[in-house]
């Protein structure tokens, strides 16, 4: 079983930056490596929707349109650690965010519990 964590959420004002993480954890010797990530989020009264993904390598990474330029996805395989990097903070960023780990095999997509970003002045 792995396990993830998300941290680092809470209340910022427009404009300001958050960084949140993914603490990734299993059996002895489980490496985050393999794995692509992705983060969600889920804005209240909406569904969940794609933020940023990278492959398992890290060579490739996708992010939603609404926010390209401003979020950047990262990793830390060494330390079983995913980040995700929130930069000029508008309030329909306000959601929760979950972090997902998928190594393409059955039964081996894994889920956070989420963390709380609310921007707002």
């Amino acid at each position: 079983q792995v396990q993830l964590v998300e941290s680092g959420g809470g209340l910022v004002h427009p404009g300001g930056s958050l960084r949140l993480s993914c603490a990734a954890s299993g059996a002895p010797g489980f490496t985050v490596s393999g794995y692509a990530v992705t983060w969600y989020r889920q804005a209240p009264g909406k569904g969940r929707e794609l933020v940023a993904s990278m492959s398992s390598t890290g060579a490739f990474t996708n992010y939603a349109d609404s926010v390209k330029g401003r979020f950047t996805i990262s990793r830390d395989n060494a330390k079983n650690m995913v980040y995700l990097q929130m930069n000029s903070l508008k309030s329909e960023d306000t959601a929760v965010y979950y972090c997902n780990a998928d190594c393409n095999a059955a039964d081996c997509v894994y889920w956070g519990q989420g963390t709380r970003v609310t921007v707002s002045s």
